[in-house]
């Protein structure tokens, strides 16, 4: 058998269509996105770690004003009782004629007793100092006494049994008392109690009297102070947190100086104590 005779090349025509093979789909694959780091995307500095804005402090106490009041701050309780008792006459009262014109009572003696006694425990308390927890208690008791029987209209009868002597004001009495006491409660705590006063600063403790009366100061370098509180009525509830102050001064000369009737004893003390632990050039820097 021959051996097979090469083929020669068939000439093709270039111009010929050509027939391309067409072969299963090839699958593509998306384009993957390279992720850079956000440093590099965005470059920025780095941010500076500021603290947290501290919250405002209050501002240092430089001077102190103490007042010494009189005894007629603790008289208050008069003249409200006295306009509580002015408005319930006119409101529930009954005119009865004296003379030529009418005037205006109330019919029960229970407002009369009450602002008696009022008036009573006023002048006891404030000239009498009560002392101890059970004086204390006997008054509380006999003025808890006397609302208790005024509240059940029992101080009618109870006065019957001393021939009727009850107790009855009219609404003019009412007003103008306890307006004339209010008038001059007013002109006592602010005016006349602040003509003389004790100023406190860093250092110094100064007494100071209005019209040029002059003044004195105090070094505070061993000086002491002392709050007393003992009387209960006086002190605790006609005087709202007030007390007495005692100032014991160091140095060559020792003076014992008495600042009584105080009001809102406890908070000024903690505050005198501060300025006067306080240098004076220190407060100044």
């Amino acid at each position: 058998m021959p051996p097979p005779t090469p083929q020669q090349p068939v000439p093709t025509d270039p111009y010929a269509p050509q027939i391309v093979p067409v072969g299963p789909p090839v699958a593509t694959q998306p384009p993957t996105t390279v992720m850079r780091p956000a440093a590099v995307l965005q470059p920025r500095a780095a941010a500076v770690q500021t603290p947290p804005p501290e919250p405002d402090k209050p501002q240092p106490v430089r001077d102190l004003r103490i007042y010494s009041h009189s005894s007629l701050v603790f008289w208050w309780p008069v003249w409200a009782v006295g306009s509580v008792m002015a408005g319930l006459t006119y409101w529930f009262g009954q005119p009865d004629e004296i003379g030529q014109a009418q005037v205006w009572f109330h019919p029960s003696s229970n407002l009369g007793v009450i602002f008696f006694l009022t008036l009573f425990f006023a002048i006891l308390i404030t000239n009498v100092s009560v002392r101890g927890l059970a004086s204390g208690l006997v008054l509380m008791g006999a003025v808890l006494v006397t609302v208790l029987l005024a509240y059940f209209g029992w101080w009618d009868e109870i006065l019957s049994w001393f021939g009727d002597l009850k107790i009855h004001l009219n609404l003019g009495a009412y007003f103008w008392f306890s307006t004339l006491m209010l008038l001059l409660w007013l002109v006592s705590f602010f005016v006349v109690d602040r003509m003389s006063y004790w100023q406190v600063t860093p250092g110094q403790v100064t007494r100071v009297s209005s019209f040029g009366a002059g003044s004195k100061s105090y070094d505070t370098n061993g000086m002491m102070l002392e709050k007393h509180r003992e009387d209960f009525f006086r002190h605790w509830l006609l005087g709202l947190g007030s007390g007495d102050l005692q100032i014991l001064t160091s140095g060559a000369t020792h003076e014992k100086i008495d600042v009584s009737n105080v009001l809102f004893i406890g908070t000024k003390i903690e505050t005198m104590q501060r300025l006067i632990a306080v240098e004076p050039q220190q407060a100044s820097s």
